[in-house]
């Protein structure tokens, strides 16, 4: 659990804007939906080739 500390003479929405930012900083969301789904290692290992291919023809398709 993320805990902000509001300072003396700062505003709440100041105080949620730093919440927000150390939020993200932490990557929670990204970690809990990551774990919302096991992925196999095989699955995630085609996905990551799949995206591999994907970039290459993007990148041959730019040099033409």
């Amino acid at each position: 659990m993320l805990i902000i500390e509001v300072k003396d003479n700062e505003s709440i929405d100041r105080a949620l804007k730093r919440y927000k930012r150390k939020h993200q900083r932490v990557k929670l969301k990204q970690e809990l939906l990551r774990r919302k789904h096991y992925t196999k290692p095989s699955v995630k290992r085609r996905n990551e080739l799949l995206d591999a291919i994907y970039r290459e023809q993007k990148k041959q398709d730019q040099d033409y």
